[in-house]
């Protein structure tokens, strides 16, 4: 009967002014219940007669005070119930008895008497009837009040159909209430939407402390990346937290939670376009073919077989020593081959380790692979430096082994994927990567390897949101309350997100000649304390420090661990050639020739297992001129 924001206006009344608005209704259901007991007395619709007014002001001057007595006003309508209900007929009863008394002893003239009994039973149906649909119409948006006072207030910055999509999802889903929209379109602002009004997005900081907004939600899936991250500015300084909305799909159904919501794309952290690849590159290696990936449940290694996916290959054959990783990978890609209608794609798993040269043996005897995509790798620098055996064993020998095995197969094409690490190396880690790549530039210069098998190597550094990466770091650290751990304060990285690198690993194996060493152009380093800043302030919490102390998240400097560098590069000298493709550079690098580095590795290996970590390092050394540690 009544609009819900009307509800809201009379639950924000004061307390005496509502008690004002109830003894008006009273007053009312006095005056008509008089009027209805002398109709269905006389069995006619009556005038107004000095009778009629003589009954109405009994009926007022008994009521009035007798509801008071019973305490009828200090009663919350919202929350009545039986026992209200109980007081209303017990106060009745007593008006009952006073009023019929005084309708038989009244001297007036025109009163019928059993006007005494029909009043009083009126009144208490109408009274009574008053009160239980005041605690269902109040009661039930009191309590549609608490629900949205309980759940997050947030924007939606969008006005457009998705943004219209997933205010009218977050409305039936209950589970957060959507204030207003914010939108760039000058035709639009000051607008209202299915209810809900559109703001100018400079008013974001102001409309956000006025109704307590927590979170912006964006509705722009169409967005490029340079106006999203002038969105995102304008946010930050709001102090809000960021979600994106889920998959279009889901909103046009209705089917939408608030776990649904995707914390900010971490892409967005970049201050640059996604690369575009290019088809042809893509597939060349992989459409129709056998295919092999080693690491195939690392975050390089699933997402190069995602994409391989998509380029249809004959068989996809995935290596891998962690099981429950290379279960979670097989799972989700059978999910992806489920959607290919009439996919002709033969998906393979193999549980094993690199360097068990039999299996691998036997894996490449029965698929016949067209290419190795080689991935595995031990990548923590911390971990490796403390256990430099297993990461030489791992990195630089299995790759050794492998690419041998490769060769002697006469497997078309091997490509290992590298790291900016292993670039005037540091840490054990980055050693055992440069060495890994200088047995495949040896190899392939090689007359009796190098013939059967295309040898290349596609170097990058840090992917977002990858196992090793400081990203899913920091946002655990932040989810917990802080503080974020920096090693030092000028650490810069080089980014990229991950189905680029995997896009660009697949398109430079298809420029291969032989001993590539091809590094991708990852853009501008980044420096990690500007990436954690923006990271806490997209969280909508803001930066402890000494300008700032009561912010929310500490930003704590803990000293450059062992093995780390501060600067990443991505190139060992000055030469370096263009490709035909505009993102992949060919590297021209210095490497041991195959006659000298095989002896070198042979009495590394032998001795492996017997040199202190010094020694070893050392050892190293000799053969990566450019480490140091």
């Amino acid at each position: 009967m009544f609009s819900p924001q009307f509800s809201i206006q009379v639950l924000s009344l004061s307390r005496p002014f509502k008690r004002l608005i109830v003894c008006a209704v009273d007053i009312t259901l006095c005056a008509l219940t008089v009027y209805l007991a002398f109709c269905l007395r006389l069995g006619e619709w009556v005038s107004i007669t000095p009778a009629l007014v003589s009954s109405v002001f009994i009926s007022l001057f008994f009521a009035i005070p007798v509801f008071i007595c019973f305490g009828l006003y200090r009663a919350i309508f919202r929350y009545s119930g039986w026992p209200a209900l109980i007081t209303v007929i017990k106060a009745s009863f007593v008006y009952a008895i006073f009023y019929c008394l005084s309708i038989l002893l009244s001297v007036s003239e025109g009163i019928p008497r059993t006007v005494g009994i029909i009043q009083p039973l009126l009144l208490l149906l109408f009274v009574g009837a008053s009160r239980a649909y005041a605690s269902f119409w109040l009661g039930n948006s009191y309590r549609e009040q608490l629900k949205l006072g309980e759940v997050p207030r947030v924007f939606i910055y969008g006005a457009g159909s998705s943004g219209r999509q997933l205010a009218s999802a977050l409305r039936n889903s209950r589970q957060m209430h959507v204030i207003g929209f914010l939108d760039d379109n000058k035709e639009l602002q000051g607008k209202v939407l299915n209810g809900i009004p559109i703001y100018k997005p400079r008013e974001l900081s102001y409309k956000a402390s006025a109704f307590n907004v927590s979170q912006v939600l964006l509705a722009l899936p169409s967005a490029g990346r340079e106006r999203r991250n002038k969105i995102l500015s304008v946010i930050s300084r709001a102090n809000l937290a960021v979600h994106t909305i889920p998959n279009l799909a889901d909103l046009a159904s209705g089917k939408i939670a608030v776990s649904d919501l995707k914390e900010l794309d971490i892409e967005d952290l970049l201050d640059r376009e996604p690369r575009i690849p290019d088809v042809n590159l893509l597939s060349k290696n992989i459409h129709r073919k056998s295919i092999l990936v080693t690491g195939a449940g690392g975050t390089i290694g699933s997402e190069l077989c995602r994409q391989m996916i998509d380029q249809r290959p004959d068989v996809l054959v995935l290596v891998e020593q962690n099981e429950f990783a290379l279960y979670s990978i097989e799972q989700e890609l059978r999910s992806m081959l489920a959607n290919i209608e009439g996919s002709p794609i033969r998906l393979r798993s193999a549980l094993g380790s690199i360097r068990d040269i039999q299996l691998i043996h036997q894996i490449i005897d029965q698929y016949r692979p067209y290419a190795i995509f080689h991935a595995a790798a031990y990548k923590h620098v911390t971990l490796v430096e403390s256990n430099p055996v297993e990461g030489l064993l791992n990195n630089t020998f299995g790759t050794l082994g492998l690419a041998k095995l490769a060769a002697q197969m006469g497997v078309p094409n091997f490509i290992l994927i590298s790291t900016d690490k292993a670039v005037r190396p540091t840490s054990v880690m980055g050693a055992s990567k440069r060495l890994a790549e200088m047995i495949l530039q040896a190899i392939a210069a090689e007359s009796s390897y190098g013939k059967n098998t295309t040898f290349s190597m596609v170097r990058f550094g840090n992917v977002l949101n990858s196992s090793g990466s400081v990203v899913p770091l920091f946002r655990k650290q932040i989810k917990e309350g802080g503080p974020i751990t920096l090693t030092n304060i000028d650490v810069t990285r080089y980014f990229m997100t991950i189905p680029e690198a995997a896009q660009l690993v697949l398109q430079a194996s298809s420029m291969a000649e032989g001993g590539d060493v091809f590094v991708l152009d990852m853009g501008q380093p980044v420096k990690i304390i500007d990436l954690a800043r923006r990271m806490i302030l997209l969280s909508g919490l803001q930066v402890r420090d000494t300008g700032q102390p009561d912010g929310d998240i500490e930003i704590q400097v803990t000293g450059l661990r062992p093995g780390e560098k501060l600067y990443e590069e991505l190139l060992i000298g000055k030469n370096s050639e263009p490709t035909y493709h505009p993102q992949i550079l060919r590297a021209q690098e210095e490497f041991l020739q195959w006659s000298s580095l095989d002896p070198a590795l042979t009495a590394l290996s032998q001795n492996l297992g017997m040199l202190s970590i010094e020694d070893l390092k050392r050892e190293l050394k000799k053969l990566v001129p450019a480490y140091s540690w």
